[in-house]
């Protein structure tokens, strides 16, 4: 069971998902490009069991505005006033694909406020040669120039990305898919070697580990929480 809600950001309307107690300690959770709060609806029910969690969906996903400017630096700022507006302090992050960016860029820019990090199948801040992705046929529920923009920024990030790894004071759990994986593996532990306290596990699930596997993830990320 989950409750719907909606927070005005700026000139941003963010809708989210919450479980647990409204008293517990807070997570607050990013998902991928094109997905949702929605993909972590078994992940949520589990990990409201201990705290109160909190399920964005970021803008041009879902039920938030689709507002035709996208970039993840934008993103990142959604969330710091979803916090903001919420009064959450310091809040544990998990983030998944696209959303892991954004948790890392959180975890840079404003350390005091992210507790502990999870980077899920997050891409690593390196160069790499641009895949090509058509846009699907028939209706979508994200906006569409959403996807080039951040891929654009993913496959050809910005330097200080890398190099801000090592300012992310966070504790960070980094969760590889695996072989199985549509996200190139290689330069994952690159990017755990340069976050300071971070520790990586593989669950050969693919890319989305915490829909493949909801159980087995929420339980690490639970664990590690309390660690």
């Amino acid at each position: 069971m989950n409750d719907h809600a909606v927070v005005d950001v700026g000139d941003v309307r963010l809708a989210y998902r919450t479980w647990g107690d409204s008293y517990g300690a807070p997570v607050v959770l990013l998902h991928g490009l094109g997905g949702s709060s929605a993909t972590w609806e078994q992940v949520g029910q589990v990990l409201g069991q201990e705290w109160r969690v909190y399920a964005i969906d970021l803008r041009g996903h879902g039920e938030s505005d689709w507002p035709d400017e996208y970039s993840v630096e934008l993103m990142r700022d959604d969330v710091l006033g979803f916090l903001d507006e919420l009064g959450l302090d310091r809040v544990g992050v998990v983030g998944h694909s696209m959303g892991g960016v954004v948790a890392y860029l959180l975890a840079q820019e404003h350390p005091d406020r992210v507790e502990r990090l999870v980077l899920e199948e997050t891409p690593p801040p390196y160069p790499r040669d641009m895949v090509e992705a058509p846009r699907p046929e028939g209706a979508l529920d994200f906006d569409w120039p959403v996807s080039p923009a951040v891929r654009a920024q993913i496959f050809d990030p910005d330097p200080e990305w890398a190099e801000r790894l090592g300012e992310i004071v966070a504790p960070t759990l980094i969760v590889a898919g695996g072989p199985d994986s549509s996200m190139p593996q290689g330069r994952i532990p690159d990017m755990a070697s340069e976050i300071p306290d971070s520790r990586l596990i593989t669950i050969p699930v693919g890319h989305s580990v915490h829909e493949a596997s909801p159980q087995q993830f929420a339980e690490q990320v639970s664990e590690f929480f309390t660690s």
